[in-house]
């Protein structure tokens, strides 16, 4: 299955119930179709960059979280219908990361221990005996 990075804007309310309905319903679909979600971050509560209207609404402030899962493209498609007639978001955008968490991981780099950096400096060296080790 592919892995996805998702960026939803959701309608800022009063009471965090409704961004938490909003993640909770996002996620439960994705697992309900066979998919996992990996991560969820909550970016909080900004000013957006310009006016938005959406479902005959104009919003000034949102809020921004992201989700990383793994799922189908047909579920992809089930989410962003469900997404689009939901009057809580405003904007949202998903993202490929790769076919695989795998392949967005970064494989660790080998740190190489050169001993001549470690020797200690010579007592009676000057600045230009710096440049030779």
């Amino acid at each position: 299955m592919p892995f996805y990075k998702m960026l939803c804007i959701a309608a800022h309310f009063k009471e965090y119930k409704h961004i938490k309905d909003l993640v909770t319903m996002s996620a439960r679909h994705v697992m309900d179709n066979g998919g996992v979600v990996r991560n969820i971050e909550y970016w909080g509560t900004q000013t957006l960059p310009q006016v938005m209207r959406r479902h005959k609404k104009s919003q000034s402030i949102g809020d921004y979280w992201t989700m990383y899962f793994d799922t189908s493209p047909r579920t992809l498609n089930s989410l962003a219908l469900k997404l689009r007639r939901d009057p809580r978001v405003i904007r949202w955008t998903m993202l490929k990361q790769g076919e695989k968490a795998q392949d967005v991981v970064l494989p660790r780099e080998k740190t190489v221990m050169r001993m001549e950096y470690l020797k200690p400096l010579k007592e009676n060296s000057s600045w230009s005996d710096i440049g030779s080790f």
